[in-house]
């Protein structure tokens, strides 16, 4: 990416270089214009003050080499005035890293933590990565967890791994697992829920996904029993074969089982029994990855359940 000279002052003419064709405008702002607001972003963008080629775009296009991009004014933090971050929270994520190389980086996600600022929050993973490594000028989420999903979770140093992971993820490179803690006895006959999925907006403005067949995108996840509490629980593996938003959540949900913790599709009763023995947290965990190397290896990892999780299926387990 090289910057042209400005034409007003305090305008910015930005030409693509082959490396960054392909990725969305959006994710290329938001790179290069590290501290600024994400809600200020999409407003620049919203209102076409942000050009390609002299021409408005809308926030998913997808950048070619060449391109000139203008953004317009805005105010970009100083390197030294970050958002600052807690040190036990810097140090708490640190800890997390279950695998690192000069291109990729893997966290096991601890619970309640975001990936990324926004929606009142000013900080998430990315943020916390891009003070811990301030070195590495090209820190990308290569893809997303819940905020209070945990789990295994992949970040790019490079954008070659990047482009490189995109691509295995938009065909059937990468396999994800997760662990999920849901209601009832689940039918060892429910191997897989293929279960279209929609977008929908509550009257008090929230987004919820459900089952939407006639307008909703293909959705399938595969199913796998890991063991029974009785008719109370089980202990299951998800792995999605789509990566829609809130997949597993609203498949296990169209299954008749909801999962622990789950304050948007959970049952308020069946989580409070699972906090009464000490789970407050949403029972979804990431924890095993598979991802093809740009060298032709495979990486394989797998990541603990916290001590919550383990102490709570513990108590489930003990005779009554």
């Amino acid at each position: 990416m090289t910057t042209t000279a400005p034409s007003t002052p305090g305008v910015q003419l930005l030409e693509v270089s082959p490396e960054y064709a392909g990725q969305r405008i959006d994710n290329f702002l938001l790179a290069r214009l590290k501290g600024v607001p994400k809600t200020l972003i999409y407003r620049i963008l919203r209102k076409g003050e942000v050009r390609v080629n002299k021409g408005r775009i809308k926030p998913e296009y997808k950048l070619q080499a060449g391109d000139i991009v203008r953004v317009p004014p805005v105010r970009v933090p100083e390197r030294d005035e970050p958002v600052p971050l807690a040190q036990g929270l810097l140090q708490r994520l640190e800890a997390s890293i279950v695998y690192e190389d000069k291109a990729l980086i893997v966290i096991n996600k601890p619970a309640g933590i975001a990936v990324h600022g926004g929606s009142g929050l000013n900080y998430g993973v990315i943020e916390a990565f891009r003070q811990l490594r301030p070195d590495t000028k090209e820190l990308e989420l290569v893809h997303r967890l819940d905020r209070d999903t945990s789990g295994l979770l992949m970040i790019a140093k490079k954008r070659s791994m990047l482009r490189h992971l995109h691509a295995a993820l938009r065909g059937d490179g990468v396999d994800k697992r997760y662990m999920a803690l849901v209601r009832g006895n689940w039918a060892t006959s429910i191997k897989q829920v293929r279960a279209a999925l929609g977008k929908s907006n509550l009257r008090s403005g929230e987004r919820m996904v459900e089952v939407d067949e006639e307008e909703g995108k293909e959705s399938v996840t595969v199913f796998k029993v890991l063991r029974r509490f009785g008719d109370f629980a089980t202990l299951i593996e998800a792995k999605p074969i789509t990566g829609r938003t809130h997949q597993i959540r609203v498949h296990t949900l169209h299954a008749g089982h909801c999962i622990a913790g789950d304050t948007k599709y959970g049952d308020d009763g069946f989580s409070k029994e699972i906090r009464d023995l000490g789970g407050k947290r949403l029972f979804l965990h990431a924890y095993m990855l598979t991802v093809p190397l740009p060298d032709g290896g495979e990486l394989k990892l797998q990541a603990p359940v916290d001590e919550m999780w383990a102490k709570t299926v513990e108590r489930l387990s003990a005779p009554i």
